[in-house]
């Protein structure tokens, strides 16, 4: 899922629910575990990964918005993660079109609805939104700055006040979907481009753990944390919009949010992609690893 980048003053600028699904199937393979029935039912079957694979297949042909899925190696299921919005038909549907793997498939629920929010943690503005700055990234002599892959969709240019009167550059690379990263070139030599989040500095990056300790900030919500739940997500947000090997946390976060840094310490972790729930109650969100996009662009931090 991805936080919703956000239209200045004019509010949110809203996408659709998404679903998430688990890459890593080959650890599951004849894994003999209770799987659990969407009706509470429980059946005691062996599901291969070529099995497991596939009920991962149907539920993305299922193609239900608002749900989020990844294999559980621990009980051989693939757990498919449903918000508010998904209907009884609808996880008859995913059922349906599982076929003789639908046992399979452990259907658990979420408070609210999954969406993306757009909008390091400060506030970046493109012509028609507001997103969040992840990290600061150098390639050689040349700074850029890393934020979601729907902030940058379409390559627009940046700025770094909402009049749109301070440019920070181009946007130079862009992924998504697929991916949910894009990199943003500094060509205003007055901006500053430190190696920090607030007042953290940012030393390294690194991959997430499960149970790791976490923290998220972004713009319109500021500075939040929680725990890395499960990695290798992938989140169906509509319209084609499918994204792959996100982290899932319980940390918060709300439109605008989008882009906004999840770090550890010193370490930088990932980037804002979507969610469900708020600051308030709580939820759920999502975030694309930074260490991939760094790859991605051959950039170091500063």
């Amino acid at each position: 899922m991805r936080i919703k980048r956000t239209t200045p003053r004019s509010g949110i600028a809203r996408r659709s629910g998404l679903l998430a699904t688990a890459a890593g199937l080959a650890a599951a393979t004849a894994l003999v575990a209770t799987n659990a029935h969407a009706d509470g039912g429980q059946a005691a079957e062996q599901y291969s990964a070529a099995q497991l694979s596939a009920a991962d297949s149907a539920v993305r042909s299922a193609d239900v918005a608002g749900t989020a899925w990844a294999v559980d190696a621990k009980t051989g299921s693939l757990v498919v993660t449903v918000d508010s919005t998904v209907t009884a038909a609808d996880i008859s549907r995913i059922k349906s079109e599982a076929g003789a793997n639908a046992g399979a498939i452990r259907i658990e629920h979420m408070a609210g609805k999954l969406r993306t929010l757009l909008t390091g943690g400060d506030a970046i503005y493109a012509p028609s939104w507001r997103c969040s700055l992840g990290f600061n990234v150098r390639k050689g002599n040349t700074y850029y700055l890393l934020t979601a892959g729907h902030c940058t969709k379409g390559k627009p240019a940046y700025y770094a006040n909402s009049s749109k009167t301070t440019s920070i550059g181009p946007t130079t690379g862009t992924s998504f979907p697929g991916n949910d990263y894009g990199i943003v070139q500094y060509t205003n030599a007055s901006l500053a481009h430190p190696s920090t989040v607030g007042g953290q500095q940012i030393t390294s990056a690194a991959n997430a753990t499960v149970g790791q300790n976490v923290t998220r900030r972004g713009s319109t919500t500021g500075t939040h944390s929680g725990k890395v739940t499960a990695l290798n997500q992938t989140v169906n947000y509509g319209n084609g919009d499918i994204v792959s090997g996100l982290i899932k946390t319980t940390v918060c976060a709300e439109p605008g949010d989008s882009g906004g840094s999840l770090y550890s310490g010193s370490t930088a972790i990932g980037l804002t992609s979507g969610g469900s729930g708020n600051c308030s109650s709580g939820g759920t969100t999502y975030f694309q690893p930074v260490v991939e996009a760094m790859n991605a662009y051959g950039v170091t931090l500063p």
